[in-house]
């Protein structure tokens, strides 16, 4: 039991890395960004660009292409929308999202391929009787530390507490001398740096890049915020550790022969904490909320 917990908490851990970056600009804007996943990839394939140099090095650097993309995404795609329909901004970042992934097709080619990174945390400690990989580790580590972070930003900085009244009434805290186009930027460039964090960990764990390897984990993460309650960050990071436990405990638990069925049985409890909860876990109706 022990071990599936350290195993959830992993998971849960990259899971909420990607989660609270959709779930930022969500608060914010309203904008349920499916571009996200490709700020993943192109932080994957900036991994592929600077390998060779530092670690150190590489992880700013990718950090720093990752925000940048973000920030483009902000001035050149969603700037001229903000404020339209929920529908106009979801097929915003669709298109968005299509784009980017040719042109990297375009590019990179439709192959695998494969990098290197944080090959030496590859090995496990032992730990009380529980083996816990030093990648795993990391992630836990790296997660917790940026959740704090991010919520002492949130609460204790100026532009913290702008974001936060723009999440709360978005005209109003323009009305209020909040400047909008600060804050939004801020929140795609935090957006894209947990992106950026997410990719090198996503990558060090499969080692395998793809112009479509964003896909499946902002699916996840969508799914995570549901779960947890639209609107509030620590709720989408109490989504991703649930999602996360039920899919380990259902790996670990299932009888041989039901295995193949982990997947619909993960989102049929989902479906039933929806039947129950229908705001999520953590979430209040009409709440939206930093």
């Amino acid at each position: 039991m022990a071990q599936n917990l350290v195993d959830a908490v992993s998971i849960g851990s990259l899971d909420a890395l990607i989660a609270i970056g959709i779930a930022l600009l969500f608060s914010i804007m309203g904008l349920i960004n499916f571009a996200h996943g490709e700020l993943i990839m192109i932080g994957g394939y900036a991994l592929l660009w600077f390998a060779g140099l530092p670690f150190a090095v590489t992880a700013v650097l990718v950090v720093a292409v990752v925000v940048g993309c973000g920030l483009a995404m902000e001035r050149l795609a969603f700037r001229s929308v903000r404020g339209a329909s929920g529908e106009t901004l979801l097929m915003t970042s669709f298109a968005l999202s299509l784009f980017v992934q040719g042109g990297v097709l375009l590019f990179e080619g439709a192959n695998p391929k494969s990098v290197d990174v944080l090959g030496s945390l590859g090995a496990s400690v032992h730990v009380a009787g529980l083996s816990v990989g030093k990648l795993d580790l990391a992630i836990i580590g790296v997660t917790a530390v940026l959740l704090l972070g991010l919520a002492w930003f949130l609460r204790a900085t100026p532009l913290g507490v702008q974001m936060r009244a723009a999440a709360e009434d978005f005209r109003m805290a323009r009305a209020l001398g909040v400047r909008a186009n600060l804050v939004v930027a801020i929140a795609f460039g935090v957006s894209g740096a947990f992106a950026a964090i997410a990719a090198i960990f996503l990558v060090a764990r499969t080692g395998t890049l793809t112009p479509a390897m964003g896909l499946s984990p902002v699916l996840t993460g969508f799914v995570a915020i549901v779960l947890g309650g639209l609107g509030r960050l620590w709720a989408a990071a109490l989504g991703a550790f649930v999602l996360a436990l039920l899919s380990v405990m259902l790996q670990a638990y299932l009888p041989t022969s039901m295995a193949p069925y982990r997947d619909a049985l993960v989102y049929l409890g989902i479906v039933v904490i929806l039947v129950m909860r229908p705001h999520g876990i953590a979430g209040r109706p009409g709440a939206v909320r930093v």
